[in-house]
């Protein structure tokens, strides 16, 4: 990402109803496919500010992921420098069969290379562990977001499945998720198109009113936890894969 995109996730991430959210419904995926437990190592990909992995220490061990230098002064401020790894996600610096879970929240519509990416996320866990990952859904919502925290793709739900080979994983779930805004996000992003908003001025750099926040947060939550209940499209993609 721009280095200015690092000041506005700062600014916004903990209360934000779409971080805020997503961190709340992959602690509870985690826990409801029985991922943790507290010698569990976690190992969580593009960490960013670090946020979600300092939510998880009370669940299990947590280590860090980054290689943007941003990032990484972040990090170093709130984890131990065994807690921090520096590397990309296609060559990730630990060794095969060490993690019980490996999150990537956001990360793969980065990588020019997901398919490494998801083979160096196979290598790493133990067989039996968690991948959990989330991506940004539908190329028909591409917009300058996308462009300036230099997204490579948005996902189909086909799409993200075949990165996830079933002779090495086991998909245990996926679907849809942020579904209620989408119409709306199409008709925003549609509009951005033509009038362009500066960094700080999106949607996605604002905290709304608290009551606003407060009813995106659940809206985003409930529906991201059905189990069989697919949806036919949404802002964002959840899967969640057993390695083989």
């Amino acid at each position: 990402m721009n280095a200015d995109e690092y000041a506005n996730l700062e600014r916004v991430e903990r209360e934000h109803w779409y971080y805020k959210g997503k961190r709340e419904l992959v602690s509870r995926w985690l826990q409801r496919v029985g991922a943790l437990r507290p010698d569990s190592r976690l190992l969580d990909c593009g960490a960013g500010t670090g946020i979600f992995a300092g939510m998880m220490r009370p669940a299990c061990r947590v280590q860090v992921l980054d290689d943007h230098g941003e990032s990484l002064a972040i990090l170093r401020q709130r984890f131990a420098a065994d807690e921090i790894l520096e590397g990309p996600i296609t060559a990730i610096p630990a060794a095969a069969g060490s993690c019980d879970v490996v999150t990537a929240l956001d990360v793969l519509e980065h990588v020019p290379d997901d398919v490494g990416a998801v083979r160096e996320m196979h290598r790493v866990l133990r067989p039996g562990g968690i991948a959990l990952v989330t991506v940004p859904a539908m190329m028909s919502l591409w917009s300058d977001w996308d462009e300036g925290l230099h997204h490579q793709r948005r996902y189909h739900s086909a799409q993200l499945r075949a990165l996830f080979d079933a002779k090495e994983w086991e998909i245990l779930h996926w679907n849809y998720t942020n579904v209620a805004v989408f119409p709306l996000v199409w008709l925003v992003r549609r509009w951005q198109r033509w009038r362009k908003p500066a960094a700080g001025q999106r949607a996605e750099d604002r905290l709304p009113p608290s009551w606003i926040n407060a009813a995106l947060l659940r809206i985003y939550v409930g529906p991201a936890m059905a189990r069989r209940c697919k949806f036919p499209a949404g802002v964002s993609l959840l899967l969640i894969a057993r390695r083989r």
